[in-house]
């Protein structure tokens, strides 16, 4: 077993330093001790991308990418085959030239389909340019499928196509949060880390079937702590106030920081939530003023 891999295995997320072409499939390994199963592929240019399920936990990354900085998210545009690339937040690893994706799972399904993946990095070229990587996936998905399989995750999901016409809330255009999500900081041995929870709406608001999609540390209690918040929350049908839910699938993300650790971006980020808090509160009070009761 290469070296690097048993980091990779101790739950550190890391993949082979030997940089290899791809194979007809992907490399895998079990871990049954520790209950942890890896799928994983390196290229000559350096970057890894890897899927894995951790006791329940599914995840996918990319590594080798230039280092991201004291920053929580990154830009990544990503395209298969000869699709338009499209822009997705990634969260940064605790190495910072990881990106672990907020929704592994059909991310990982795209990846078993093999061929072309180019991914962009805005700015990630040491002169400050756009850097683009173009790459040719394995052919083969089994190592992929023992992955999302044995973490209960479909191999092929319609309603992957859901999310993608969820707005940049994660709710659909005609909802909003009457009871924004907000969860509490769990006991946790990180100072930071989020959690991406999707669930199903209920005609009165309230959510069911959530489900963490991804949460960074692995053991840092994140997802657990938004699944609490998901019970609190409720949504409101903006073009019909007062009128039931439309039962659809939701999304929202958690970032987590301990108070004397934020950065800039997580100020920005606070600062955004307020400004959208606000407007969600001005958008039902409209509402409500056009569709009195």
């Amino acid at each position: 077993m290469k070296r690097p891999l048993i980091a990779l295995l101790a739950c550190a997320v890391a993949l082979p330093a030997l940089a290899q072409d791809a194979s007809a499939d992907w490399d895998f390994s079990n871990d049954e001790r520790r209950k942890l199963m890896v799928a994983y592929t390196q290229f000559n240019n350096g970057v890894g991308i890897a899927t894995r399920c951790v006791d329940g936990g599914f995840e996918a990354v990319i590594t080798g990418l230039p280092p991201a900085g004291r920053v929580s998210n990154r830009p990544l545009r990503t395209a298969f085959g000869d699709e338009e690339l499209v822009q997705y937040s990634w969260s940064v690893g605790i190495d910072d030239t990881v990106a672990v994706s907020q929704l592994p799972a059909p991310f990982a399904r795209e990846l078993r389909n093999g061929g072309r993946l180019r991914i962009l990095v805005p700015r990630g070229a040491a002169d400050g340019r756009n850097l683009m990587y173009d790459l040719t996936l394995p052919a083969s998905s089994a190592s992929i499928d023992q992955t999302l399989t044995t973490c209960n995750r479909p191999l092929v999901d319609p309603r992957d196509a859901e999310l993608d016409a969820l707005q940049e809330d994660g709710v659909p255009r005609n909802l909003t949060w009457a009871v924004r999500p907000t969860p509490r900081f769990p006991r946790s041995n990180y100072a930071r880390g989020f959690a991406v929870a999707t669930c199903v709406s209920n005609p009165d608001g309230t959510l069911r079937d959530c489900t963490i999609e991804s949460e960074h540390p692995r053991d840092g209690r994140f997802g657990q702590a938004t699944l609490d918040a998901a019970r609190r929350a409720r949504l409101q049908n903006v073009d019909q106030p007062g009128s039931p839910v439309p039962v659809t699938r939701v999304l929202f993300k958690t970032n987590y920081v301990v108070s004397g650790y934020q950065t800039a971006e997580d100020e920005a980020r606070q600062r955004d939530a307020a400004r959208r808090e606000r407007e969600e509160r001005a958008a039902r009070r409209a509402a409500g003023a056009a569709n009195p009761d």
